[in-house]
């Protein structure tokens, strides 16, 4: 894996090391459970951290990649073991217990760990029979009365398996964030078929049942740098399209259509989709049931920020087809629903933290690269651009509202971006927000840079692969776009990080700042 520090060896660790270790008799365990190799091969996780808990993950798959999604695990409940401590020996476990496994769920694990100290840093990790997992690093949330001085995150979206080496994670992950937000394509559902791809997928086809978007989410975390950086910090995750089908849209089965013509997405392939994903996030979701999943959710950080998650795919009308401006900008449609954008609204009322970050998928700031307000032959129907009266109605709600700071986080478009949010991108006028967009982690980006003297209001486009990473303070937002010198070189050693852009945004004026 090359040169990584102690602290992401640690808490990624490695299987054999896990195997290695000897607990003898577990009194957890049932006679009757089938001995089974080391399980832990996917690593542990965190997420959706409270001031009083924090949800840990593991699965138990000592062959993750078998044809049938149920990672080598034979057809019994498994007891699973966990413990939570102060320290990385844990020498001072502060709360354990034991879940059951079951292979209804891949024998994946959902853990709450509860009765934690608020705004602290814990250690956890996993046992099953004579097996111990990986060591993980997570932290609750600051209590929410008081408002710490600082928080550091990061977020990214976009990690195609074939298209490069995750190093992204890897710095993620040594950077020590208090939280990871992931903004979606966790996995992607197609294959790419590029010259450039540098690994394969186990299946080579277009996944669309439950066990092969098992295999898929299981492929995807044999990766060691991904497994370090669930290990290094909480996450909090939404999906977007490819965790699904690419471009889908809404629950109406016949609506759900990626692309004019085609037949709609059947609600099997949607429940197996969501719940494959759930089964592979450390999430306070409830498990879905159907073809649909609560996805879209809020974590607060103190009074220092509120972060709302969002849904732009569950919930929206279709895509309108390419280059119509009446369809686009019908006052009628909607990419949130009104369900959730109410939620959102009202949650924006109540000014509970010094800032507002919008956690959600696709680009919200206006994209014409034309420039003509005439023609939208150049805005793309799948981002907000195709949803203007939605993306009017919640602008012109947290102006109404006199949100102080509202800073929306964006994936999706395989390139760093930054932009100041207006009413009207055509006029300017008043900025009223700042968006903040990260590249993918290994997805291709494009090779055509659009003309910014068209579009004023964006600020800087980049076309590395990365992440970006934020310090919160109550005066003063600080983002940095955080660029790789290749996803395509496989040693680690000669691969390189670095800072490519670097903005802030000053407590109660919206808008970028050059630093």
């Amino acid at each position: 894996m090359g040169t990584v520090s102690r602290r992401t060896f640690l808490l990624g660790g490695a299987a054999a090391a896990g195997g290695a270790v000897v607990l003898g008799v577990p009194r957890w365990a049932s006679a009757a459970e089938p001995t089974i190799r080391y399980p832990f091969t996917l690593g542990v996780a965190s997420g959706d951290p409270l001031p009083d808990s924090v949800v840990l993950w593991t699965r138990l798959a000592p062959a993750p990649l078998n044809g049938d999604g149920l990672g080598g695990m034979p057809a019994s409940n498994f007891a699973v073991a966990w413990e939570v401590a102060s320290d990385p020996a844990f020498g001072s476990v502060v709360a354990s217990g034991t879940s059951t496994a079951v292979p209804a769920n891949a024998h994946s694990v959902h853990v709450v760990a509860g009765g934690l100290q608020p705004g602290a840093w814990y250690y956890y990790r996993f046992k099953a029979q004579t097996h111990i997992s990986p060591v993980g690093r997570t932290r609750t949330a600051p209590a929410s009365t008081t408002q710490p001085s600082s928080m550091l995150f990061a977020f990214a979206s976009c990690q195609h398996w074939e298209q490069g080496w995750y190093h992204a994670h890897r710095f993620l992950a040594n950077d020590q964030p208090d939280l990871v937000l992931w903004l979606g394509d966790y996995i992607y559902e197609g294959t790419s078929s590029q010259a450039t791809d540098v690994r394969g997928y186990t299946v080579t086809d277009e996944v669309d049942t439950l066990a092969q978007y098992r295999q898929r989410y299981a492929q995807h975390r044999t990766d060691p740098n991904l497994r370090a950086a669930h290990a290094a910090a909480p996450w909090a995750a939404v999906f977007d399209d490819h965790e699904v089908k690419n471009n889908w849209a809404g629950n109406d089965p016949t609506t759900t259509s990626p692309e004019p013509g085609a037949p709609p997405i059947p609600s099997t392939r949607k429940a197996a989709a969501f719940k494959a994903w759930w089964e592979n996030m450390p999430t306070r979701i409830p498990q879905p049931t159907t073809s649909s999943i609560a996805a879209y959710r809020r974590l607060q950080w103190g009074t220092l920020a509120s972060l709302h998650l969002l849904d732009t795919r569950q919930y929206r009308d279709d895509q309108a087809p390419d280059g119509s401006c009446p369809v686009m900008r019908s006052s009628t449609r909607t990419i949130t629903g009104a369900t959730q954008e109410q939620w959102l609204l009202d949650a924006l009322a109540t000014r509970s933290a010094t800032w507002d970050l919008l956690g959600q998928q696709v680009f919200f700031a206006g994209r014409d690269t034309g420039g003509d307000a005439a023609d939208c032959n150049d805005m793309s129907t799948d981002a907000w651009d195709g949803y203007t009266a939605s993306r009017q109605r919640i602008t012109q709600g947290w102006v109404n509202r006199q949100v102080r700071n509202p800073v929306v986080l964006t994936g999706d478009v395989h390139r760093h971006w930054a932009a100041n949010l207006h009413l009207d991108y055509y006029t300017g006028g008043q900025i009223v927000g700042t968006e903040l967009v990260t590249s993918s982690i290994s997805s291709l980006g494009s090779d055509t840079a659009p003309d910014l003297s068209r579009m004023p209001h964006i600020r800087y486009i980049g076309n590395q692969r990365g992440y970006v990473r934020c310090r919160l303070t109550p005066s003063q937002l600080t983002s940095e776009w955080v660029g790789i010198s290749s996803a395509f070189q496989q040693n680690p050693s000669l691969v390189t990080s670095s800072v490519v852009r670097r903005y802030a945004v000053l407590d109660g004026q919206p808008g970028l700042v050059s630093i």
